[in-house]
Parts: C-alpha cells; sequence; structure tokens
C-alpha cells in the first residue's frame, strides 16, 4: 500500500463521496471531497493546502463534468502529472477513447468494487502518473 494517500473524490453524488471515502479510510488515506469540477479545480489549485496524491473523478457532472476539468487539469502544467481515476456508469468503447483523450489515467465503472477502487487509487498513486503526451 504505501502512503497514507491523499485523494481528492470528486462526485455530485453525496453517498457515492461517502462510499468512496469509507473504503479509502478504511485503507488508512486521508480523503477531500468536491462535488463538481470547479470545486476540485479550486481544491487543486489552493496552494495553502497540502498537495492531493490522486484523485476519482465521476465523469457526468453539473455545473462542471469530470471529462471538461480532467482535460483542464492536464493543461495546467502546476497538476499535469496528478493521476485521475474515472469513475463512471459508461465504459463502453468510446468512452474508453474519451478518457484516454483527455487524459484519464483509470475507468472505473459503477457500481465498482471497492477493493478495485482502493486498488487503482493506491497503485496510482505510488506510481505517479505514466509520461504520456498531453492533450491538447
Amino acid at each position: 500500500m504505501a502512503g497514507p494517500w491523499r485523494v481528492l473524490v470528486v462526485d455530485d453524488t453525496s453517498q457515492i463521496r461517502l462510499l468512496i471515502r469509507l473504503n479509502l479510510e478504511l485503507e488508512g488515506h486521508v480523503v477531500e471531497e468536491a462535488s463538481d469540477g470547479a470545486a476540485c479545480l479550486a481544491r487543486l489549485r489552493d496552494s495553502d493546502l497540502p498537495r492531493i496524491d490522486v484523485l476519482t473523478m465521476d465523469a457526468v457532472m453539473e455545473p462542471r463534468d469530470g471529462w471538461t476539468t480532467t482535460a483542464d487539469i492536464r493543461r495546467d502544467p502546476a497538476l499535469a502529472d496528478l493521476p485521475v481515476i474515472m469513475v463512471t456508469a459508461s465504459v463502453q468503447a468510446h468512452q474508453q477513447a474519451r478518457a484516454k483523450a483527455v487524459g484519464v489515467d483509470a475507468l472505473v465503472a459503477k457500481p465498482f468494487e471497492p477493493t478495485s477502487l482502493v486498488e487503482a487509487v493506491e497503485r496510482l498513486a505510488a506510481q505517479g502518473r505514466p509520461a504520456r503526451t498531453r492533450p491538447r
């Protein structure tokens, strides 16, 4: 495991945030929450707070979705290396291609197996983001 890791859980559904939080905290990780992409970016850009090691991101949120937020993260030099795990109900081929295009590091399907999500968080937090070409 290593860590503990600081994880930002971004989802507009409070029950999903709670479920992810509980599973990560049971493994000793520090969890923060944001209810949409705008709150996520505000938290990530707040230099007075500890750096986030990895984030889980819902794809479909209002008013700012996970796709747009992830693309913004990849364009920001201060955040571009942050691992992003997209937690979404749709993992069809076109969504996988979209995830790759915006710079998502892993897709986890809803409903998810909690141990699989925890393993993805721990793996990406420990390894960091694989070197890739930044999306435009």
